[in-house]
């Protein structure tokens, strides 16, 4: 399922293109393995945030191959500190990362992101974050990763329409991610009534999610 629709996707689509030949491949490879990264159209709008932050350090909450953490690093020059629960998938991205010459630029950190965010030392300081992992757990990492993030800094979220689900039972036919649904609804209506994030929910991808932080806000109310 395709959050717009073929047409269009294939239309935006025909505008990619990756100068990086070693990325490109990592892209293909990823496609070919079936391994979930980001999608062209939301890889075009990560460069162009990119671009326009100048981010120093990016945090990243789901590795995978290592592709968009060398997308970032690629992009702007900025240190990433990504986390990866899985072992084998972290192994996988380390190597990547090697390949491609970022491992000066990109730390790969192993473990349920949840324990690893509770380890960093208190005076880590990141300009973007970028959540692709378990949905279910969207708001827990968000939570937790919130005293890292500098003020006005930017949180943005992958696929958080899941395939149009978010957003309508029926295209879960199944109904097999009911609880992935449901968190995932309560996650988008929780950052967009937070005081401190001016939030934007955008059809591109399969979703994303934008947020503004003001620090200053959230020590002012306090995070619920």
């Amino acid at each position: 399922m395709n959050i717009t629709n073929e047409i269009i996707s294939a239309y935006i689509d025909n505008f990619y293109v990756n100068e990086n030949r070693d990325l490109e491949e990592l892209r293909e490879f990823a496609e070919r393995q079936h391994v979930p990264i980001i999608l062209k159209d939301t890889e075009k709008l990560l460069k162009v945030i990119m671009k326009l932050k100048e981010p120093a350090r990016v945090l990243e909450i789901g590795t995978a191959v290592g592709y968009s953490s060398c997308v970032f690093a690629d992009c702007c020059g900025c240190r990433v500190l990504t986390i990866e629960s899985d072992e084998a998938s972290a192994n996988t991205a380390r190597a990547n990362i090697e390949n491609l010459g970022f491992q000066n630029q990109v730390e790969v950190l192993t473990g349920d992101a949840r324990e690893v965010l509770t380890s960093l030392s208190a005076d880590e300081g990141f300009d973007i974050l970028f959540i692709d992992a378990s949905k279910s757990h969207y708001r827990e990492f968000w939570d937790l990763a919130m005293p890292f993030m500098k003020d006005e800094s930017m949180a943005i979220c992958d696929n958080v329409l899941m395939r149009g689900m978010t957003a309508s039972d029926e295209y879960d036919e199944r109904g097999r991610h009911r609880t992935s649904i449901k968190r995932m609804r309560e996650f988008i209506e929780y950052i967009n009534n937070l005081d401190y994030a001016e939030t934007a929910v955008l059809p591109v991808g399969d979703g994303v999610s934008i947020s503004l932080i003001d620090k200053s806000q959230i020590q002012k109310h306090g995070q619920s």
